[in-house]
């Protein structure tokens, strides 16, 4: 790199991302041997390594989505820059376990002591090594490098005067910066790095209506937040409380309102199924969403994905034809359909190894017909399907044939005449869904749905950097396919269906039904909800238990104020929900400063229709990404990591994946870490 001359930089955001960034600069610059100086500011409010979302004191009962053999903040990528220091969270785990840091609590102690590595630890954990990390990290600088961090908020970033002559300076010497810090401080340096990662965002109309009318009936409104941020100890206990959204954040609040509570979930004798005694300090949890179920649970395996599915036609060297071809591929029409094969294989290939009897003829004589059916180009566009369709119809039994679009929705379709018919039905969903998680590579189900998620890992490359079309990104990708594959393949850990199970099975937790609609009764003085495919006497839809006296009745109120005759109640309503991500709603000084001023803009993206729609994120060039500002220019000197990124990459908000994670390496597993390094090397290379 040549670097002769001093540089200073800043890193706004002090997490994971921010991390990275500060680990790629560092080994960058002992990697370049410079004569020069490199100074960095490290701001962000909460503690550097850990950030807002990981810190090591939260309550150890939220857990991470991932697997210890997972995630990493290190790169293993040979290509780039050997790490000064650091490893995966998996190799700190069996450290921790053999020599475990002097400053480990008590509690982090025995957390490792009986954590492996395909368990899901807790964030806290994951907290903690990302502080050791750190410390380890700093420890190790290179010659001419100091650090310094910042517990404060960046509350502006506005051009500064310029280094030097401006007329004489090189094309690539940047317009300085000043960052002015809500405590007064003013930091100019060369550069700026946005990590902002996860945001508070303003709430939507609908929740600010929620919330002022919260304030003028003496209701209680919990709008969306990080969960280890929200004080659970004001939800009154023994009354109904009215929860929003069943998807991760949903496990999270159950967590804090039962365990968190001092109830204890214990294994019925001679059985594994989960039976639940409670504390008595729990609330009665009234759970909706709009498919009137949790998110499906995650199937038990060695590695993150099966290792029995093996894709066969949407693989990045299929992806890879595209490009190559001067093609940029629809999502509907050109990407679905390689994954829908995929999914479709997965399943009757494992159903005819593991249930033959479900096959009417030879299962090898089926898979034979099946894979001619899938082959692309065998048949024309769109008549694949029917095809398809046909050879497994005379092949398998109705019952066992696959409905890939009705996993998604398991109620769908079905009316329910009492709010007890509806429990029933979600306890054996839950139950089945835990069963077959317990199968793993033996499930038809769960490999289907593998097949998606090795799927998802080829579409995030396949799609980056506007590599699909606008309308099929707006459309296909975030329009439908999100929201399906997320409620397949991001489900939680098996035991938390488990847990569900046991907590409806003891009246702790009731349900609303699919496609709830939400309202305020002015006469009862409660939140109310109610689905459309659920009747019955409002009676059954509060009576939790023998503790749930206070709830008889309330339902029969919101009835008469609201004419939703089988409608639920309540003067306690959570969002279990995370804030939105679109920075054009992000309740960041920074950002409504950065947007406000014209440093950056939201993306655009075209419909069908040829209408102009705004996106969840910055509007980007790369690489390394740089933001556009107002008038379409890029402002150098400003790099953007991690989930603002979210309208130019798909799925921003999980961690990098280890390289030692059992299975397939894909080339998104690591693409953070990739792009952290690519900002490193260009602020160093200015």
């Amino acid at each position: 790199m040549g670097i002769s001359r001093s540089i200073r930089t800043a890193v706004i955001g002090a997490g994971p991302r921010g991390t990275s960034v500060l680990e790629r600069l560092l080994a960058n610059w002992a990697a370049a041997g410079p004569a020069g100086t490199l100074h960095i500011d490290v701001i962000d409010p909460y503690p550097a390594g850990p950030g807002h979302v990981w810190q090591p004191g939260q309550s150890r009962l939220y857990l991470m989505n991932t697997q210890s053999f997972y995630p990493t903040v290190v790169p293993e990528d040979r290509e780039l820059a050997e790490p000064l220091a650091g490893r995966t969270f998996d190799q700190w785990r069996a450290l921790q376990q053999h020599q475990p840091e002097p400053t480990l609590t008590e509690a982090e102690r025995a957390e490792v002591a009986g954590l492996g590595p395909a368990d899901f630890p807790s964030r806290a954990l994951y907290g903690r090594y990302l502080r050791s990390t750190l410390e380890e990290l700093l420890t190790r600088l290179p010659d001419g490098v100091t650090v310094d961090f910042h517990p404060a908020t960046a509350t502006s970033v506005r051009h500064g005067a310029e280094p030097g002559d401006p007329a004489a300076a090189p094309a690539r010497t940047p317009v300085r910066f000043d960052v002015v810090l809500d405590d007064g401080t003013v930091l100019t340096v060369d550069s700026v790095v946005l990590a902002l990662g996860h945001l508070a965002a303003q709430l939507n109309a609908e929740q600010r209506e929620l919330l002022a009318a919260a304030k003028e009936l003496g209701l209680l409104y919990m709008p969306p937040a990080a969960p280890a941020d929200v004080d659970w100890s004001v939800v009154p206990a023994g009354q109904p409380v009215l929860v929003r959204g069943m998807g991760l954040n949903f496990f999270d609040v159950m967590g804090q309102l039962t365990e968190g509570r001092g109830g204890r979930f214990l294994t019925a004798e001679g059985t594994s199924e989960l039976t639940y005694q409670p504390s008595g300090r729990e609330p009665h949890i009234i759970a909706a969403s709009r498919r009137g179920t949790p998110y499906r649970a995650k199937a038990t395996l060695t590695g993150y994905y099966p290792g029995a599915v093996q894709l066969r036609y949407c693989t990045e060297a299929a992806i890879a034809k595209f490009a190559d071809s001067g093609i940029r591929p629809s999502f509907d029409y050109d990407l679905w359909p390689l994954l829908h094969r995929d999914a479709i294989w997965a399943y009757y290939s494992t159903l005819a190894r593991s249930q033959p009897g479900a096959i009417l003829t030879d299962p090898a004589e089926f898979l034979r017909a099946l894979e001619e059916s899938l082959r692309p180009h065998a048949h024309s566009a769109g008549k694949w399907e029917h095809t398809t369709e046909s050879v497994i119809a005379v092949h398998v039994r109705e019952a066992q044939r696959l409905d890939l679009l009705g996993l998604a929705a398991p109620l769908a379709g079905r009316s329910f005449g009492s709010r007890a018919e509806l429990d029933a039905a979600v306890v054996n969903y839950l139950l089945d869904d835990a069963r077959r998680s317990a199968l793993g590579e033996d499930d038809p189900v769960k490999m289907a749905i593998g097949a998606l998620h090795h799927g998802r890992a080829v579409l995030k490359t396949a799609v980056a950097d506007s590599g699909i079309t606008d309308e099929s990104w707006v459309a296909g990708l975030r329009g439908w396919f999100e929201s399906f594959v997320e409620g397949l393949a991001s489900g939680p850990p098996a035991l938390r269906a488990a847990q569900l199970a046991a907590l409806a099975r003891a009246g702790v937790v009731r349900f609303v039904g699919p496609d709830p609609k939400f309202g305020v009764d002015l006469l009862a003085r409660a939140f109310t909800a109610a689905s459309p495919w659920v009747g019955g006497g409002t009676d059954e839809s509060v009576d939790g238990g023998p503790e749930a006296a206070g709830m008889a009745g309330v339902g029969a109120d919101a009835a008469a104020g609201s004419a939703l005759a089988a409608g639920v109640s309540a003067t306690t309503m959570i969002e279990a929900l995370a804030p939105a991500n679109r920075v054009a709603v992000n309740a960041s000084p920074l950002l409504e400063q950065l947007l406000a001023e014209g440093l950056v803009r939201p993306r655009l993206m075209m419909t069908a229709e040829g209408i102009p729609v705004q996106t969840s994120g910055l509007d980007v060039v790369p690489h390394p990404y740089r933001p556009l500002g107002a008038n379409g220019s890029v402002t150098e000197g400003l790099y953007v990591l991690g989930l603002q990124l979210s309208a130019t990459q798909w799925g921003t908000a999980i961690a990098a994946e280890a390289k030692q994670n059992p299975g397939p390496v894909y080339r998104s597993g690591q693409r953070t870490l990739r792009d952290a390094d690519e900002i490193a090397r260009d602020i160093l290379d200015r």
